[in-house]
């Protein structure tokens, strides 16, 4: 089976994904309604008692909308930082004392055949964070809800199969927008989102022989399109002399209503 993945859900209304090897399925954030993602997964043939856990980037409410309904109803442990851990315990009700996991930023943890490490991202919130999964050789990263991209950042996308990447707004559409100007500063600033041509501009630095597909993530239904998003990425990169085409790197869609296909890295 190898390692494998579905985007759930991506964008500012509800985000989940679920990463799964052939002995763990893991869901990541749960930024819809619980009955929602029960939904997504079961088209995409999970269901959530087959769920080892539940990873936590931060405590948005389109990351963790639906986190304490599942977790409760299937007895899931979450995973997320002590300061997530606060704040979530405001927002997402009970969660019985062994099923609360504490996950230091920068560490990795060992789940069936599935290692997961959180690595520390500049946004908003107590301490968010992305991730990286590992199994056998193969590597997906989570890079979204992060104003900009750190050299620590690129350091941990660095050889990653497939790569969740947020690309999030146009920046002259963004400033045109109807937006208040302090929500689009917010947007804009280092603890805000990744615009795409910030996006496209990282990726140049993190690609390597290794990645074979890029998604799309956190689009703005205001200030982004898909199509937009493609062709700023695939311009963006070819003015800094890199193809795409020509190193077999697919630039994929993900969508705020809708799941992705499986993404299956095999060995």
């Amino acid at each position: 089976m190898g390692l494998r993945f579905t985007v759930l859900a991506s964008g500012s209304t509800g985000n989940a994904m679920v990463v799964a090897t052939e002995e763990t399925k893991v869901l990541v954030d749960a930024g819809l309604s619980a009955k929602k993602l029960e939904s997504l997964m079961n088209e995409q043939g999970v269901t959530g008692s087959e769920l080892d856990a539940i990873y936590v980037t931060h405590e948005h409410s389109d990351h963790i909308k639906g986190l304490g309904a599942l977790a409760r109803k299937h007895k899931l442990p979450i995973y997320a930082n002590e300061k997530t851990w606060e704040a979530l315990n405001r927002q997402i009700g009970e969660i019985a004392e062994e099923n609360r996991k504490v996950m230091d930023t920068g560490t990795m943890v060992d789940l069936g055949d599935l290692k997961v490490e959180s690595y520390g991202i500049s946004h908003d919130a107590a301490e968010p964070v992305g991730y990286c999964f590992y199994q056998g050789e193969k590597k997906l990263s989570l890079a979204t809800d992060l104003g900009y991209m750190s050299s620590k950042v690129k350091d941990k996308l660095v050889d990653s199969d497939a790569i969740v990447l947020e690309t999030n707004h146009d920046v002259e559409l963004l400033r045109m927008g109807h937006y208040p100007w302090n929500i689009k500063r917010r947007i804009l600033g280092d603890m805000g989102h990744l615009s795409n041509e910030a996006a496209a501009d990282g990726l140049c630095d993190v690609l390597s022989g290794q990645t074979k597909a890029v998604y799309m993530a956190h689009l703005s239904r205001d200030h982004n399109m898909l199509d937009l998003a493609r062709l700023t990425v695939t311009d963006v990169a070819k003015d800094r002399g890199v193809s795409l085409q020509e190193r077999n790197v697919r630039l994929m869609d993900t969508y705020f209503d809708r799941s992705t296909p499986w993404e299956t890295l095999e060995d």
